[in-house]
């Protein structure tokens, strides 16, 4: 009995210590994987990190649009008009070098407008070096085309100096409009545009405008901040904005966290139709606040305006 009882011991301590082996084995298979998962998970991050911060922001995209407003008139069918907005000259990446690669880019696609939808200038932001007005606008001199080359400022513009920012830019060949409208003689016949004050720092006023123009024929709207969209008569034919810059990073199914607009996700970029009324709201060049893009890459956005 006792020979039989150290038999029935020693199976259980070896039953204990098979068990206790096998313990060990599984938490060392989980450690491993565990080290596994954070080396993949920090891998990620870290080239999502390169991407946002150093490459996404030095490749401008060139986005090809075509809006059918329902105002729209058949003569003016074809129109092509090129918007960029944001440059914020100065930012990271965006220098004499990019202007010039952005320009050559929509000289290439030869359009009869160009307009330029505010925030010239960069403020003090992580990463940026400020570039006086004269000088960011300098880098603007000479551009043509048919109908002209056209801007309104942002709210950067006027926190810096907008008053010497549009000296600038008009010095250089690039009228600046504020609650103005003027006639541009299109290829069959005349197109108004009107170009708004930016709603944060300005006052923004349609109506003054619109008083200016004299006939029936199409206008053509554009302003900094997509924010007053809901206000604007239905006399605009298209209205163009900025400002919003996407949102810099948009994460896939959740979309941009932070878009300077107190309508968020709903005018952070691209086409925009409310109420029969037609906008198109640019995603920009350059960075603001913090020098990253995600998913938002900076563009010049190509829009040709058809006839329904």
């Amino acid at each position: 009995m006792q020979a039989c009882a150290t038999v029935n011991q020693n199976r259980h301590h070896a039953r204990f210590f098979t068990s206790h082996g096998r313990g060990i084995d599984d938490d060392a298979r989980v450690k491993r994987r565990l080290l596994r998962l954070f080396i993949i998970v920090l891998a990620l991050g870290l080239g999502m990190g390169a991407w946002g911060f150093f490459i996404e922001p030095s490749h401008l995209e060139t986005v090809e649009v075509t809006l059918t407003p329902r105002t729209w008139p058949r003569a003016q069918s074809g129109l092509k008009v090129a918007v960029v907005s944001d440059l914020h000259i100065g930012a990271p990446f965006i220098d004499a070098k990019a202007i010039t690669r952005m320009r050559d880019t929509i000289d290439a696609w030869k359009p009869d407008l160009v307009l330029i939808a505010g925030d010239l200038l960069v403020g003090h932001e992580p990463g940026a070096t400020f570039v006086p007005p004269d000088d960011a606008a300098a880098m603007l001199k000479g551009w043509s085309a048919p109908l002209g080359v056209w801007a309104v400022l942002g709210n950067h513009d006027w926190w810096v100096d907008g008053e010497g920012t549009t000296r600038a830019l008009e010095a250089n060949g690039i009228r600046v409009l504020e609650n103005q409208a003027v006639p541009l003689d299109a290829r069959n016949g005349r197109v108004w545009l009107a170009g708004l004050a930016d709603v944060w720092t300005r006052k923004t006023d349609a109506a003054k405008a619109l008083a200016q123009v004299t006939d029936e024929a199409p206008v053509i709207a554009f302003t900094h901040n997509p924010d007053v969209f809901p206000e604007m008569p239905a006399r605009f034919d298209v209205f163009f904005a900025g400002h919003t810059h996407g949102g810099q990073v948009r994460f896939p199914l959740v979309g941009a966290l932070v878009v300077p607009s107190k309508y968020k996700q709903r005018y952070a970029r691209g086409v925009v139709v409310e109420d029969g009324r037609t906008m198109f709201v640019t995603s920009g060049v350059g960075t603001s606040v913090m020098p990253v893009r995600f998913r938002v890459p900076p563009e010049v956005a190509l829009v040709t305006l058809t006839a329904p």
